[in-house]
């Protein structure tokens, strides 16, 4: 079911001659090693964890000051039977770990090759073009159309397009209104925008709104979908000055169109990255494919919406945004825990019964969730854990594969690990009150726990 182990073995170049000098021979060289491959299923013969045994290993770790208001919530992955918990009903902030039910919320509501377009039309005068975002964030402008975003739609080809066309253009407006509503969320910081976490939700950016468009934390614009429509006039060779905001004509004619990655690709890149742009661009399109607005109210209420419907305890749910960027949003781990129980579930299958199971799952032949579980990135090697297990308590490396979350009150792990008996254990881990450089080593530590148990 799940990934237990990997190895890398490098090919040697035979070499057949003998180098003799000052009496000295140099043997050749063994024979090539063909690499094997250690990637194996967990085993379904592993034991069980049990409940005692979760309590006795993490004791020594779960009482740590550092993780300050801690709540958690652990399962088996095979069985979905809920094994060790710590106010796991408690509504915590969750940072980017609820990204997770946004994700999730994709996975149930939209097809895996789901892409999103952007359109240049004919506007009501005489030379004006607009630019209409369709909620794609990831449209590149550099030169060799290799931006921040893999495989992203390229700002080139819309002008090669209207170019095409001989379409005159002398002025460019950009119409942002398939987000309505506020572009900021409650509980966002503005000094974020400078900071390189947020950029205010337009309907169009250029590589996420990155001033830098290679550079994962880079500043970002105050003006993301002005900017654009900026780019594209630089392109066209049109003042960008003769560049407003406003709407598209209904009877206008499209000249030029592109397309985002398919959606795997974006839900794979917003979480491993943990990018909150492109996460608030995703959950925007649950609610367009919801029948709701593609707005901050409009994404939450179809992420409620289509949890629910699959069955989950939504109880103590409270979101301001799809990314976890608000400090005003709460998840209890009890849910945050259980949406990874049901991905990683065998087949999809329906836990055993046990009165400290959630008895709602997802029960079709193999979860539509399974694909969350590749989404994480792999403590030590990938994403936001690459930095972490590497030195100390490196017990986990290679065998966490979680979701972060950090804000300068939160931090959170939520994911998987396969523990010393090969046994699959769901977590959801979360700390609030700390600030991260504190609480991350209590988080690793307790992730590290989990891994080192031999606990049925």
């Amino acid at each position: 079911m799940l990934v237990a182990a990997t190895a890398v073995v490098l090919i040697l170049k035979p070499w057949t001659e003998e180098f003799q000098h000052g009496g000295l021979t140099i043997a050749d060289p063994p024979a090539p090693v063909k690499p094997i491959p250690q990637v194996a299923p967990a085993p379904v013969t592993a034991p069980a964890a049990s409940t005692h045994g979760l309590t006795a290993a993490l004791a020594p770790v779960v009482g740590n000051p550092d993780l300050g208001a801690f709540a958690a919530s652990v399962s088996d992955g095979d069985t979905g039977k809920v094994l060790w918990t710590m106010d796991a009903d408690k509504a915590m902030i969750p940072s980017s770990t609820a990204k997770i039910l946004t994700v999730a919320a994709a996975l149930l509501t939209l097809p895996d090759d789901h892409r999103v377009t952007t359109k240049v039309v004919t506007g009501s005068a005489p030379g004006e073009i607009v630019l209409v975002g369709g909620g794609d964030p990831t449209i590149t402008a550099q030169p060799d159309g290799k931006g921040y975003y893999p495989d992203a739609p390229r700002l080139q080809d819309l002008v090669a397009q209207i170019k095409a066309t001989g379409q005159r253009v002398d002025s460019i407006t950009v119409d942002t209104s398939a987000y309505p509503g506020p572009n900021f969320a409650p509980g966002w910081d503005a000094a974020d925008i400078a900071g390189g976490s947020i950029a205010p939700m337009d309907a169009v950016m250029i590589d996420g709104g990155r001033l830098d468009p290679l550079v994962e934390y880079s500043p970002r614009t105050a003006t993301p979908a002005l900017d654009a429509g900026r780019k594209l006039a630089g392109e066209l060779g049109v003042d960008p000055a003769k560049v407003k905001a406003g709407n598209a004509p209904v009877s206008a004619t499209q000249l030029a169109a592109v397309q985002s990655a398919p959606l795997r690709d974006r839900l794979l890149q917003a979480m491993v990255h943990s990018d909150n742009v492109l996460a608030e661009a995703i959950g925007r399109e649950v609610a367009v494919a919801g029948g709701q607005e593609a707005s901050f109210t409009g994404a939450v209420t179809a992420l409620n919406t289509v949890l629910q419907a699959a069955g989950f305890d939504l109880t103590g749910l409270k979101m301001a945004d799809n990314s976890g960027l608000s400090t005003d949003d709460r998840i209890p781990p009890r849910l945050l825990n259980r949406v990874l129980t049901v991905a990683a579930l065998p087949n999809g299958a329906a836990p055993q019964d046990n009165s400290t199971a959630d008895p709602a799952a997802v029960t079709t032949p193999g979860s539509p969730l399974a694909p969350l579980l590749d989404y994480l990135p792999v403590a030590g090697g990938t994403g936001s854990l690459a930095t972490r297990y590497v030195d100390r308590d490196r017990e986990g490396a290679g065998w966490i594969r979680a979701k972060t979350g950090t804000l300068s009150v939160s931090s959170a792990l939520v994911g998987y690990v396969l523990d010393r008996d090969g046994r699959v254990l769901t977590f959801a881990l979360m700390s609030n009150d700390r600030p991260p450089e504190v609480s991350r080593p209590a988080l690793d530590a307790v992730a590290n726990a989990l891994r080192n148990c031999g606990c049925s």
